[in-house]
């Protein structure tokens, strides 16, 4: 007799019941009862605690109608048999009955039934913004459960069908591909869409930051966007209105701040910031940049030049270096530091042309350029950063290196900074420098202090800094020349080192006619050397011994002849002989000249309180001895037997009666020396110090020397160009005025940069004096005369 379990037992090469599958809970009621013809067929009845409904002839239908209901959004969660029923029945149709094509256009058609329900439910919804984009959002994602699931249950079709069909898409990607054709493509919801975001983010950005519950349903929706490639657009669109929002409060605030500018750079940057954080919390990484970047553009658009050339000033002025660090890191980022440096440049410009023009403050002006250098220097060091990734050349294993990060300010603020100096100090010609050359000489008359080497020395080099700014290099020369020779003369220098190096540096690096300040140095050690020889010969209690003579060459030292002789005591006029008589025997060809204005003397004065050293000038010393004879003169008195110029001798009387050590007494009191004035020796004169130094205005640059000394150095400045025309006509013999204007400003550049009017004037003047002469065909061209 057959048996269900013979049955079962078929050869292997049969395809019978192999579509049938049974649970743990199947039971088989065949019966027990043995029939007559056990030829024909036996009839199996399968049944399971999950079956609700048996389509034993048509699987097709099964599937077709679990498709509709896992498909419809709105019907009940019940299937008409198992997730297994459901799989085996597929099983049955795509790969027992080869109808998986029928099966495929079955589940096409109820996707597209079912999208457009959902379209239709959208378009229909009653809710508009933010409301609709929730429900959309629900659709979306009841959408992709859905297909989960439907792939799960009809995974036969993709892996059997579709696979054999390489041009058919795969069920998930049909249903998106459907649902993006119906859904995103529709333009009543896409409408709906943009709306509900615009909603959205307009409330965030005027009210919200954060605190809109939405916000949290914002990444699902993107998440959902990505799933059907449509967060490109969506970004594009988040992007156009991130601009255009801006855009518009960007207006709004700079009519409203357009007096307050550091006003609208703080919102701008507080605005900047928060559409930072926004993005952040709710978009994807690669859009931060893109929104930031639309963000900025729409705030500053049409604001840099405004913004940096109204703040710059202020925030460097107020010395706000994080404000101006956060400026250029935001100005950087919409191509504004060519704004940012003008503006840099143009305050940088405008302190130093405030600075140099103030009159009232040349005593202060280098310590005040300075002060300001330094601390434009810090803000450029600081604030005007850019940030590399450099090498860091680790060696690991394999040829392994690190990468580290470099900070390196911005070269084209470091060269604005010059230009802004070198231009600065145009506005005043020649002070500049004359100021800088006097700054170090009282560094150097001070010398150090409590100061290590290493932070004198970089005093001197931030000093020198400023002198490459200058285009007056033969002003500070001069200046400087004349100062140094002071220094060693009357040995006010506070270190001799710090003097020879600093001639070495100017020398090596600045100027070579610096190299005269050999010959002085090797003056002055002949000098010593003579003197120790001429007292070796003098009697042990001879008045000489206290005689010291510096003899200088004329062409080393910056002093001219003196044009008047001043009335020395005879015993000083007797040593000055004896030590002339003397320097003859040695030096038969040279001519002694005396210059009495730079020499000093130590004598004793007596007074009531009691006997002090005084250290003075040899015109101060002139002054005092004639009080030995009498205790009151008058001004014309002293001018007539001293003989000193009338100048230096008030300023010689203004240091002994009108300063803090009043030695004399001027009647009637005054600062000023008029010519009927009265003097008397001070018999109370009073000092806490035992040695006493009365400061000589002669040992400063007086201003009347200050004048003179420019006027001298305009003269040279003549002959600097009468000498470079002539040697360049001489080797081109005829050019235009043009090119000779050119040629003699490169030739002496190095010493000065002349004015236009000047070189006019001396070519006219040269063809006064037949050097030169007028082409008689061109008359901007200029012939050489032989």
């Amino acid at each position: 007799m057959a048996n269900v379990f013979t049955l079962l037992s078929l050869p292997k090469t049969s395809n019978a019941f192999t579509t049938i599958r049974l649970t743990a809970t199947d039971t088989l009621d065949y019966g027990s009862r043995r029939t007559a013809n056990t030829s024909g067929p036996i009839k199996i009845e399968i049944r399971g605690d999950e079956v609700k409904e048996t389509h034993d002839n048509d699987p097709h239908a099964l599937v077709r109608r679990c498709i509709e209901i896992v498909l419809t959004r709105d019907s009940p969660d019940i299937l008409p048999t198992t997730y297994e029923g459901i799989y085996s029945a597929c099983r049955s149709i795509v790969t027992v009955s080869n109808k998986g094509e029928g099966l495929y256009g079955t589940l096409k058609m109820e996707l597209e039934k079912a999208v457009n329900r959902l379209a239709k439910g959208l378009t229909e919804f009653a809710k508009e913004g933010m409301n609709w984009v929730v429900e959309f959002l629900r659709v979306c994602q009841w959408f992709e459960k859905q297909m989960d699931l439907l792939q799960s249950l009809v995974t036969y079709v993709d892996q059997v069908y579709v696979v054999k069909n390489l041009n058919t898409p795969s069920i998930r990607t049909l249903g998106y591909s459907l649902f993006t054709d119906r859904i995103f493509e529709n333009r009543k919801i896409a409408e709906n869409l943009r709306g509900g975001i615009l909603e959205w983010i307009t409330w965030e950005r005027k009210f919200g930051r954060p605190g809109n519950a939405f916000r949290e349903q914002v990444p699902a929706l993107i998440s959902q966007l990505n799933l059907y490639k449509q967060y490109s657009p969506f970004e594009t669109y988040y992007v156009e209105t991130t601009t255009l929002f801006y855009k518009t409060e960007s207006e709004e605030q700079a009519q409203r701040l357009k007096n307050d500018p550091k006003g609208f750079f703080k919102h701008a940057h507080q605005r900047i910031e928060e559409e930072t954080q926004l993005s952040k919390a709710v978009l994807p990484v690669g859009s931060w940049g893109l929104v930031r970047e639309a963000t900025e553009n729409a705030l500053w658009s049409g604001r840099l030049e405004w913004l940096a050339s109204e703040t710059v000033g202020p925030y460097m002025i107020s010395r706000d270096i994080p404000t101006l660090t956060t400026m250029y890191s935001l100005f950087s980022r919409v191509d504004g530091t060519k704004v940012l440096c003008s503006s840099f440049r143009k305050h940088i410009q405008e302190t130093v042309q405030n600075i140099v023009q103030d009159v009232d403050h040349d005593d202060t002006m280098v310590q005040r350029l300075l002060d300001f250098k330094a601390h434009a220097d810090n803000t450029i060091s600081h604030a005007f950063v850019d940030e590399k990734a450099s090498d860091g050349g680790g060696g690991g294993k394999g040829g392994a290196s690190s990468s580290i990060t470099i900070r390196q300010p911005n070269n084209d603020f470091i060269y604005a900074l010059g230009d802004a100096f070198t231009v600065g100090f145009k506005a005043r010609r020649n002070k500049p420098a004359e100021m800088i050359a006097k700054y170090l000489d009282k560094a150097m008359r001070k010398g150090q202090g409590t100061t290590s080497d290493l932070q004198f020395e970089a005093l001197l080099d931030s000093v020198l800094a400023l002198y490459r700014f200058t285009d007056d290099k033969d002003v500070f020369r001069t200046f400087y020349h004349r100062a140094l020779a002071k220094r060693l003369l009357l040995q006010k220098s506070a270190s001799d080192d710090f003097e020879a190096a600093m001639l070495k540096k100017l020398k090596e690096k600045y100027d070579p006619e610096f190299g005269m300040g050999e010959d002085m140095f090797k003056d002055l050690a002949l000098s010593r050397e003579a003197m120790r020889d001429y007292h070796s010969r003098l009697d042990s209690q001879s008045a000489g011994l206290k005689l010291t003579v510096m003899v200088l060459q004329r062409s080393a030292w910056p002093f001219g002849a003196p044009e008047t002789e001043v009335h020395l005591p005879p015993s000083m006029d007797a040593e000055l002989r004896e030590f002339a008589a003397y320097y003859k025997q040695r030096h038969s060809g040279h001519e002694l000249k005396w210059d009495h204005a730079l020499g000093s003397v130590t004598m004793k004065g007596r007074f009531k309180p009691g006997s002090k050293e005084l250290s003075v000038s040899l015109f101060q010393a002139l002054v005092l001895l004639l009080f030995n004879t009498s205790t009151e003169l008058s001004y014309l008195e002293i001018e007539e037997q001293t003989k000193i110029e009338d100048a230096e001798l008030r300023r010689t009387l203004q240091s002994l009666a009108c300063g803090k050590k009043k030695v004399l007494r001027k009647m009637p009191p005054g600062r000023d020396v008029a010519d009927n004035d009265m003097f008397r020796f001070n018999e109370n004169f009073e000092d806490p110090r035992e040695k006493v130094h009365i400061n000589s205005i002669q040992a400063k640059v007086s201003l009347e020397e200050s004048r003179r000394t420019n006027i001298s150095i305009e003269g040279d400045r003549k002959h600097y160009l009468d000498a470079a025309i002539v040697r360049i006509m001489k080797s081109r013999k005829e050019m235009t005025y043009e090119q000779l204007k050119a040629a003699t400003i490169d030739a002496v550049k190095s010493h000065f940069v002349p004015q236009v009017d000047a070189i006019k004037k001396r070519i006219d003047s040269l063809v006064e004096t037949d050097y030169l002469e007028r082409s008689k065909e061109d008359k901007t061209k200029f012939l050489y005369v032989a």
